[in-house]
């Protein structure tokens, strides 16, 4: 006799999406996946403020995991998060920020007068970076990735920590949001934004946030 299927629905993810801290060249140019590029003085302080936040909803009734894009900013800015939660950094490479290709080091300002600069504002959804990733590549495959460690994480709360682009992107997801309007989303260095995944679909409890984070509940 064949074996019932379980109905049992897992409980929800709580995912903190965590852009890294400040480095010496935010705003400034596009960096991409530069290696070498650590965090300020001022990124380190970001982060651990950041950790402080996160640490005060260890309340020793949910599981805490960290991972981190494996670039040098974000895991320098996920490793003071790991360590006030007691864990240790995990490395998941569909964390990434994308391949902006050719455009890879180039100054903010330059980039913004290329006729170009236009699509990537208004048409993100139609734009690949010249010999790099498309904004809908990237956004498939950070909600791949958010997909995946949910799946291995039920009921427990992931800290994620990312880039600015992807972390937009995995929010408009999370909305419902085309991706066309994701520029209008703001994401500050080491700001949080948190989505509960659950069987009904992702629900948004915050974006952008740098307050304190032990109200974040579905209404």
């Amino acid at each position: 006799m064949a074996r019932a299927r379980s109905t049992t629905t897992p409980p929800p993810t709580l995912v903190l999406l965590v852009r890294h801290g400040q480095t010496p060249t935010t705003g400034q140019v596009l960096p991409g996946r530069t290696r070498g590029l650590h965090l300020s003085e001022t990124g380190q302080q970001q982060a651990e403020a950041a950790a402080q936040r996160i640490a005060a909803l260890a309340d020793g009734r949910r599981t805490f995991s960290v991972y981190a894009s494996p670039l040098e900013r974000t895991v320098e800015t996920a490793t003071p998060i790991a360590k006030a939660l007691g864990l240790r950094v995990k490395r998941a490479k569909g964390l990434l920020e994308a391949d902006f290709g050719e455009w890879t080091g180039a100054e903010l300002k330059k980039l913004s007068k290329l006729p170009e600069w236009r699509s990537v504002q208004r048409n993100p959804s139609g734009f690949r970076f010249p010999g790099g990733e498309s904004f809908t590549e990237m956004q498939t495959r950070i909600c791949g990735e958010l997909d995946r460690l949910r799946a291995a994480h039920p009921g427990e709360v992931v800290v994620a920590v990312s880039h600015a682009d992807p972390i937009k992107a995995a929010v408009a997801q999370a909305m419902g949001t085309h991706l066309d309007l994701f520029q209008r989303i703001v994401i500050s260095p080491c700001s949080v934004s948190a989505i509960l995944y659950g069987a009904d679909g992702p629900i948004v409890l915050a974006v952008n946030s740098t307050d304190d984070l032990r109200t974040l509940a579905p209404s």
